[in-house]
Order: structure tokens, then C-alpha cells, then sequence
């Protein structure tokens, strides 16, 4: 495949959905090209306006808190190992509005209340709390939302 060949495919492929640096570096390392060409065809991409950082991670973090439920913290983690820098991760974090983080935390504890209720209560506490950590929300977050749900 010739760099002018991938340069249409990655368009395309970018045209359809956001793409980050990382995940077209990654797919033309698996199309084995060159890191010269590589880097020239990300940058033509990216003065073309197909790729875009700052776009990509607001978009991320729309779709991952209002999607998938996810928190600050697991959505900051998925940006940090797409090599996204840390000041346009803040900046996209900093859009989420405190009471939809809230909400999504007191559903997604009320769904899965409701299967542990077989539990002792301690045991369910414990389980809520970890699985709020693992959706990526922060301890002072999981134990608020915990004693409102009760």
C-alpha cells in the first residue's frame, strides 16, 4: 500500500469516526509502515482536520459518561494510554457537569443493588463500593452516592 493509498483510507476511516494520533499511529504500525511516512501522513491528517486531539477527547468523554457510564477516573486513564496530553484531558473533563456524574453513579448503584439484594447488607456496601471504583469514580463519590441511595 502507498502512503497516498493510506492517507485515503485513514480519511475515510476518520470521516466516519473520531480517531486520535495514537489510534492512526497504531493502525498504519500494522500496515508496517515507516515512522518517516507514518509521521508525515498524521500530520497531513491532521492539517486536513481529520484528526484532532482537543475534538477527540471531548468527544470521548461525552460518549463515555453519558454512554457508558464511565467516571473521571477511568475516562482520564483511557485518554492517558491513547497518549492524549494532559491538558486537553482536563479541558474535556472539566465539560462534565458534577450532577450528571451524580446521577449516572446513583442509577448505576441502584441497578446493581438490586442484584445483590440476596447479600448482607455489609457484603452489598462492599461490593457497591468496588464496583463503583471500577467505573472509574472516585472513593469520596462512590460512599456520597452510596448514602443516598439508602
Amino acid at each position: 500500500m502507498t502512503s497516498e493509498q493510506a492517507l485515503s483510507r485513514l480519511s475515510r476511516l476518520c470521516s466516519r469516526s473520531e480517531k486520535s494520533v495514537f489510534d492512526i499511529r497504531k493502525k498504519l504500525l500494522e500496515w508496517d509502515f515507516p515512522v518517516q511516512e507514518t509521521e508525515a501522513i498524521i500530520k497531513k491528517l491532521q492539517l486536513s482536520g481529520f484528526v484532532n486531539d482537543r475534538r477527540y477527547a471531548k468527544a470521548f468523554v461525552h460518549d463515555k459518561s453519558a454512554l457508558a457510564r464511565w467516571g473521571r477516573l477511568k475516562i482520564r486513564n483511557s485518554l492517558k494510554n491513547k497518549q492524549i496530553d494532559s491538558s486537553i484531558i482536563n479541558e474535556a473533563l472539566a465539560a462534565l457537569d458534577n450532577a450528571i456524574i451524580k446521577e449516572n453513579l446513583c442509577r448505576l448503584l441502584a441497578i446493581k443493588k438490586k442484584s445483590l439484594a440476596s447479600l448482607p447488607p455489609a457484603e452489598q456496601k462492599i461490593k457497591l463500593l468496588r464496583f463503583a471504583l471500577s467505573r472509574g469514580y472516585s472513593y469520596e463519590e462512590a460512599c456520597e452516592a452510596m448514602s443516598e441511595n439508602e
